[in-house]
């Protein structure tokens, strides 16, 4: 198992540019199952969840050309179906939670489906109804194998239907979106997410030669086409990434810029840290955080405790509470995170407590951060990584830290961040990579 050795207190200086979006990324990808022509995806980040998806596709018999150090061809041509029944792609897909999104494409362009009950980050409970019922409304029958943990569905025709979802949730609509796109007739998705990532795969469809308008609102109408075609795509830089290094520069009082940053879709991310007393200035397409000695946190109108939530879009992402959390323990004044969606995700703090910071958990979902302003310094400490979020905002937290900390299972932060500690150690950072 891998370790971070950070030494902490050092300032970072320069220009960095965020990496493609994972989660778009892992959309976009399964959509290329829609069709038999190529299909190149450009800035295509480097990371374990996504390599591990790649992979997966090519071990389906998609054909798969590294153009350029992010830059793919996808060609699903001739796609091995019974592979789908062996034991390596249940131990495969079981590991990545974006392997769910294979279900819509597959069905959609071949009429079956198999699936193990997928994995990921230990945030908490994370449905599938959402997926499920949607696409059964579209035609499709599901059976859960109890004994290998798997979803068999299949559907002999796809009609289109009238769907409301009981949450807007991102893959949900992902996945049905890419199920409707081959349906007959006519599908009406309301309280549909309409996130970037979601635009930017409906972008891609449209160019393959899907029927969606609608898009960047919460209500889709997608009218079924008999084929799609190849096309040529290029992710947004990643939005939590983008967040991650603005909490770094302020935790570090670094002065950075973060290069073609498309703020145009960053929503309401820069204002949050705003909220926080951080200046986070636009200049073109970049973000400029200066070097600041102090932040103080924003209170309401009335005076009331500021109060930082998450929210389906355009709402702020639950991705980026992790890193604001550990952000507000330098600043000045009190601040109550109210992580909704995922009832673990906060667990972590008990880690920032240890390095001694003052933070009272209230439940699984809130946390009330006291910050204690400039004369606070986190003290070193040992941890472990317990999800991709969690592990960054530990890494920013060792790095703004008294001494010399060991973060373990760095795997974890690998999952969603392409050479992080070679990126920030350009900078000015001192984090070593240990075996």
């Amino acid at each position: 198992m891998a370790s971070f050795k950070i030494e902490g207190g050092h300032h970072l200086t320069g220009e960095i540019t965020a990496q493609g979006a994972k989660n778009e990324a892992l959309q976009v990808i399964c959509a290329t199952l829609l069709t038999s022509e190529k299909v190149i995806i450009r800035n295509i980040p480097n990371i374990l969840d996504v390599n591990n998806l790649i992979d997966l596709l090519r071990d389906m018999g998609v054909e798969i050309e590294k153009l350029s150090k992010n830059d793919f061809s996808f060609q699903a041509r001739n796609v091995n179906l019974d592979y789908l029944h062996s034991e390596d792609f249940y131990n495969k897909s079981a590991s990545l939670r974006g392997s769910v999104m294979l279900i819509g494409p597959l069905l959609a362009r071949f009429g079956r489906a198999i699936i193990a009950k997928p994995g990921g980050d230990k945030i908490g409970r994370r449905r599938l109804d959402t997926h499920f019922t949607g696409i059964q409304k579209l035609g499709a029958t599901f059976t859960y194998n109890a004994e290998k943990q798997l979803y068999e569905v299949e559907a002999k025709s796809l009609k289109g239907a009238y769907l409301l979802l009981d949450e807007a949730s991102v893959t949900g609509t992902a996945n049905i979106l890419m199920t409707a796109v081959l349906a007959k007739g006519t599908t009406t998705i309301y309280n549909a997410a309409c996130e970037p990532y979601l635009q930017q795969l409906s972008k891609l469809l449209n160019r393959m030669g899907a029927k969606i308008s609608g898009v960047g609102s919460n209500l889709l109408t997608i009218d079924g086409v008999e084929s799609l075609q190849g096309c040529e795509h290029r992710i947004l830089p990643d939005m939590i990434e983008i967040g991650s290094f603005i909490g770094m520069a302020a935790m570090t009082g670094s002065e950075i810029t973060i290069k073609n940053v498309s703020y145009e879709n960053l929503g309401i991310i820069p204002d949050s840290f705003r909220r926080l007393g951080i200046a986070v200035e636009q200049r073109g397409d970049d973000i400029f955080i200066p070097q600041q000695d102090n932040y103080k946190i924003e209170s309401f109108i009335d005076g009331s405790i500021m109060t930082l939530a998450d929210a389906p879009w355009p709402g702020l992402t639950p991705d980026l509470l992790s890193v604001l959390l550990v952000v507000a323990t330098k600043a000045k004044g009190s601040v109550l995170i109210h992580q909704k969606m995922f009832e673990s995700r906060l667990f972590f703090v008990d880690k920032l407590i240890d390095m001694g910071a003052k933070i009272i958990l209230c439940d699984p979902h809130r946390a009330t951060v006291i910050g204690l302003g400039e004369q606070f310094r986190l003290r070193a400490a040992r941890m472990s990584s317990p999800d991709i979020r969690a592990g960054i905002a530990l890494l920013i937290a060792a790095m703004s830290a008294e001494g010399t900390s060991i973060i373990n299972n760095i795997e974890q932060i690998d999952r969603g961040y392409e050479n992080i500690d070679g990126r920030l150690n350009a900078l000015g950072a001192k984090i070593q990579r240990t075996a």
